[in-house]
């Protein structure tokens, strides 16, 4: 399965068979570029501008933007769970989605603009995920120290961090990926364009991917 963070908490996930997902796609008041994306499945945490821009992907994708199990193909298996977008029970910025994508004998989790710590339901639906995107950047979403506090508690095999600031979004009130890049050591860390992870060889992935 090959990961490309496009930007954001936007991502390209495309399995073994060819079969293309992109996760909140992002629209140009992000900052962020939008860049051309053809997918079969468009996963949508929440209706924010920043991840819901379904309009700037072709190939007339299934979108999936609610809570439920869904078979996108079979042997590709999804979960959507719902969250809450903050840690006053939903009230200051609503509720999100979180994903969990089974396919290739592998657990895959994104977990949208999650804003608080996860429940013990949550927890047990997402322990021992094996590539975990979660939000790290603070304000809008969880922070880096909570993210990594998640991270150990699904004991996540490799943790691709997103949502948090870069040169495309500097006036956010959020960090940048450093403060939890600061949780593993430099070892521990890959930095490339995309991810390429199967069953076989998650004993060689790294513990964190920054994509």
């Amino acid at each position: 399965m090959l990961f490309r963070h496009i930007g954001h908490a936007e991502f390209l996930i495309e399995t073994e068979s060819g079969w293309r997902i992109v996760t909140d796609p992002y629209d140009a008041g992000t900052g962020y570029p939008v860049r051309p994306m053809k997918a079969d499945t468009v996963l949508v945490s929440h209706h924010h501008h920043d991840h819901d821009a379904v309009e700037n992907v072709s190939g007339s994708p299934q979108v999936i933007d609610y809570a439920g199990e869904h078979t996108l193909i079979p042997g590709v298996r999804l979960t959507a769970v719902r969250a809450f977008h903050d840690d006053a029970g939903g009230s200051k910025r609503g509720e999100t989605l979180l994903f969990l994508l089974e396919a290739e004998g592998l657990k895959i989790a994104h977990l949208g603009d999650l804003g608080d710590r996860l429940t013990p339901e949550q927890t047990a639906l997402l322990h021992g995920v094996d590539v975990l995107m979660i939000p790290v950047g603070g304000f809008y979403t969880i922070d880096a120290d909570t993210a990594f506090e998640i991270a150990g508690a699904l004991q996540a095999r490799v943790v691709i961090p997103m949502h948090y600031k870069t040169a495309y979004n500097a006036d956010w009130p959020i960090t940048d990926e450093e403060p939890f890049l600061r949780h593993y050591g430099e070892e521990e860390i890959y930095r490339g364009s995309i991810l390429r992870v199967t069953a076989a060889d998650l004993p060689c992935q790294p513990k964190v991917a920054l994509i």
